[in-house]
């Protein structure tokens, strides 16, 4: 089994008020990421595969080209980033990412998804030490031989690859996306990524069942309901 790791792939939102939820964090997102790399998708390649993946969700043009003019007009919001950690239900580890535009009010609202289901967040550092901060890339494919070639001569931090199911899976340090993007395009064309993005990648997991189940899933809601929250990663194996 490979490893594990969570495809950000928004669900489908079921209501009006959800979908608007989901739009307005991509919006954010591609906002402070066109802010501070530039409005090109051709020259910021975390911006090309963040619009690549809000198409992916069903995002409206609109929306995506709201958000880089706002960025091209040099105003608006200053959102800082943050990261809280913590242990969430079963004795699972949680990292929560924000963009935020008021610390105080991030933290408290995300404390009290944990306070809401008896769980407590913790320090910085104190479960992301148990999580790979890597760039992850996955696509069809049926030679990681080849794979592994390519990004080696392109003198790419491999730390691992996998073949399964007609899918190969590139990890690398975080610190490694851009340059492993481009060794991959250069190397077989304009590839169709089913996963292109940097996560965090538990190194173990955490079994949960009953009604540990039942909390976590209203843990994930608590905290996908925050404007200011942007992803949220675990180790909990269902």
């Amino acid at each position: 089994m490979g490893r594990a790791f969570q495809n950000r792939k928004e669900s489908m939102a079921k209501t009006s008020d959800q979908k608007a939820k989901v739009y307005s964090k991509y919006g954010r997102e591609i906002y402070v990421c066109a802010k501070s790399g530039g409005i090109d998708p051709n020259g910021n390649l975390a911006l090309r595969s963040l619009i690549d993946r809000a198409k992916k969700d069903q995002v409206p043009t609109h929306v995506i080209d709201k958000a880089i003019d706002k960025a091209k007009g040099g105003g608006g919001e200053d959102f800082d980033t943050a990261r809280y950690e913590g242990f969430g239900p079963g004795n699972t580890m949680v990292i929560v990412d924000c963009l935020s535009d008021n610390p105080n009010r991030t933290f408290g609202d995300v404390r009290t998804c944990f306070n809401k289901v008896k769980c407590k967040i913790g320090g910085q550092g104190s479960v992301s030490h148990m999580f790979d901060h890597s760039a992850i890339f996955v696509f069809n494919g049926d030679d990681e031989e080849a794979v592994l070639e390519a990004l080696m001569m392109a003198d790419v931090d491999v730390t691992d690859i996998e073949l399964e199911d007609g899918k190969v899976t590139v990890f690398a340090p975080n610190t490694e996306y851009a340059k492993a993007k481009a060794a991959l395009t250069d190397a077989f064309g304009e590839i169709e990524f089913d996963v292109d993005e940097i996560q965090f990648v538990a190194q173990n997991m955490t079994e949960i069942s009953g009604e540990e189940v039942e909390q976590f899933d209203r843990f994930l809601d608590l905290l996908n309901d925050l404007d200011d929250v942007q992803r949220v990663y675990h180790n909990a194996e269902y």
